[in-house]
């Protein structure tokens, strides 16, 4: 029998990624006809693409001739980039620069992921049209990324983001949930940055972003230029971390807070809020407490199992 095939079409990059899978499951989930692309972990799921193989973009995008193109995959580990300077550049602004162009060439509506960390982190709160800043060569290939795919197509989206988690398959996706192996072994002491404010946003959120975003477009085609979203929770590394043992009724004497700058490592913004009232605005967006949401993603490694007898049964 026929399978009816939802006629809006989408294309997600960075489909096996933390973030990506999350879109894709957003889309899907609501009447989208979305296909995933990645590249390490594509199979079997998801299609197997090079994005810096502009023959095998071209190809999947004149296939597919999707509607709308969200542009998650990146380098976005600001020290694997300063290590890898080259490759970080290849992915972050030569292969957004391509999907741009191909993304024209069809009319899709692209819409490109970056980073809070294009800004300096001196005056928060930030607004899209703020000066940026990179302080990192992560920052600054984000913000090259912007740029390239802006002039190579005016109809796109730049939506910038701060620091994700959600539901990881390794605690070392995301930069908060690496933190509950310190978090949980409380036999010994483990310190924790106390001087960067972050906003720790749920990848659900981000992804019910992408869907709105595309869903006004499709409606309004002056829907375009740069957004902000994050969460609305101001915390630092150390907060983070209490936070998660507070959620799982976890001893927190063990965390110590770190108040100078951080030495190591590639610098980071001090304050890089984003002001996110143009999406507000629009009627864009949703928040999912951080307790609820850490507690959710963290669930399955959970070590001492005893608790989750007492807390759900």
């Amino acid at each position: 029998e026929d399978v009816d095939i939802p006629s809006r079409r989408v294309l997600i990059t960075g489909a096996t990624g933390l973030l990506g899978r999350a879109v894709f499951k957003e889309f899907n989930e609501n009447n989208w006809n979305a296909v995933g692309c990645g590249y390490r972990r594509a199979q079997p799921r998801f299609e197997q693409i090079n994005l810096l193989d502009s023959i095998a973009v071209h190809d999947i995008i004149h296939d597919f001739q999707p509607h709308v193109i969200v542009h998650c995959a990146a380098e976005r580990r600001p020290d694997v980039v300063e290590s890898q300077p080259d490759a970080a550049s290849q992915l972050n602004v030569a292969a957004s620069a391509n999907l741009a162009k191909e993304a024209a060439g069809i009319g899709a509506f692209l819409i490109y992921i970056s980073t809070d960390y294009v800004f300096d982190g001196t005056s928060p709160p930030y607004k899209e049209t703020d000066v940026p800043n990179p302080l990192n060569l992560y920052g600054k290939t984000k913000l090259e990324g912007e740029k390239a795919v802006l002039e190579n197509n005016e109809e796109t989206a730049v939506l910038r983001i701060p620091v994700l988690y959600g539901e990881v398959e390794r605690l070392e996706e995301s930069a908060v949930t690496v933190m509950f192996d310190k978090v949980q072994f409380s036999n010994k002491s483990a310190n924790m940055d106390h001087w960067q404010q972050r906003f720790p946003t749920n990848v659900k959120d981000v992804a019910a972003v992408c869907r709105q975003l595309a869903e006004k477009r499709m409606l309004d085609p002056s829907i375009k230029g740069t957004f902000h979203w994050s969460g609305n929770e101001q915390m630092t590394k150390y907060e983070m971390a209490c936070a998660i043992a507070d959620a799982f009724n976890l001893p927190s004497s063990h965390l110590r807070p770190i108040t100078d700058s951080p030495v190591v490592g590639a610098l980071r913004p001090k304050n890089a809020q984003l002001d996110c009232s143009k999406l507000e605005m629009l009627g864009i967006g949703q928040r999912t407490p951080f307790r609820a949401g850490i507690r959710e993603s963290l669930w399955p490694f959970l070590v001492d199992k005893r608790w989750r007898q007492t807390v759900f049964h």
